[in-house]
């Protein structure tokens, strides 16, 4: 007599670098999975050294390790979305995109990480070709911030909500199904983010959280898309539950105490919530 198969459990996986501190990269990604309930899965692309105060040095891993790390996670565990984050250089881009147009197709979030909070630049300038040739076509939604929309346009950074529309619109001619144009960057009473896709734009507004505590946000944000993705979520609820997971991660960060400069989200509010006391 065999064991009974096991219900399946949700797997999502990021692509992305590590961030020493853990406050983005792969350990934000991986909190953020499991904060949904979401087996993390992980395939690095570069090691930073990294705080709070910014990114003190990096190390890009070769193409070709970065491809076996892809091979081994594909080839055996059953990914129901994917994440790209940090990816460095051309070639990383590129390995990557061939890896997943000769996987199964599933749903993938591409945040084109370029620059830091602190203002570090994480993607090489000569590599945002290939991203927008290779990555975005590929993608579900891809969640650019107003700066990393700028480079990817070549133009300037939208500074209304009538130019976020149309940037919104111009992303999404570059091939991927879906994009959410981020405004957290701007300034004003509300963040307001623009989510286009085929069938229009929509716009969606949260308070904006007074905090210094905003390392990893982005990073954050792509993530909890990817997991609510991964356990079969539509994609407008999977933005809408995303955003007002990183708000209340905004709101419980003035509490953590983490570093001397831009510190994280808190993206465990609610195990902490019902952890045992120590």
């Amino acid at each position: 007599m065999t064991d009974a198969a096991p219900s399946k459990t949700a797997i999502a996986l990021t692509i992305a670098g590590s961030d020493s501190s853990g406050g983005a990269g792969i350990q934000a990604d991986l909190k953020t999975f499991s904060a949904f309930g979401v087996y993390g899965a992980s395939v690095i692309t570069a090691l930073t050294a990294q705080n709070t105060r910014g990114v003190q040095g990096i190390e890009s891993v070769p193409d070709g390790f970065v491809a076996a790390q892809l091979h081994s996670v594909l080839s055996d565990l059953e990914i129901g979305a994917i994440k790209t984050g940090m990816l460095a250089n051309a070639g990383i881009v590129k390995t990557v995109a061939r890896a997943l147009r000769e996987a199964p197709p599933r749903p993938l979030v591409v945040d084109p990480v370029m620059v830091a909070t602190s203002g570090d630049v994480l993607l090489k300038p000569d590599s945002v070709d290939a991203l927008k040739r290779e990555l975005v076509p590929l993608a579900t939604l891809i969640t650019p911030n107003l700066a990393e929309a700028a480079i990817l346009l070549g133009s300037g950074e939208a500074k209304s909500e009538a130019e976020m529309l149309d940037q919104s619109r111009a992303l999404l001619a570059l091939g991927c199904r879906a994009v959410l144009l981020k405004g957290g960057h701007a300034t004003g009473d509300s963040a307001v983010d623009v989510l286009a896709d085929a069938m229009g734009t929509e716009r969606l507004e949260l308070p904006r959280i007074d905090t210094p505590n905003t390392h990893g946000t982005g990073c954050t944000l792509s993530a909890a898309v990817a997991a609510l993705l991964a356990r079969g979520a539509a994609l407008a609820d999977a933005v809408h539950r995303a955003k007002a997971y990183v708000w209340q991660g905004l709101q419980h960060s003035r509490g953590l105490g983490v570093g001397h400069g831009r510190g994280p989200l808190d993206h465990l509010f609610a195990i902490r919530r019902t952890a045992l006391p120590a």
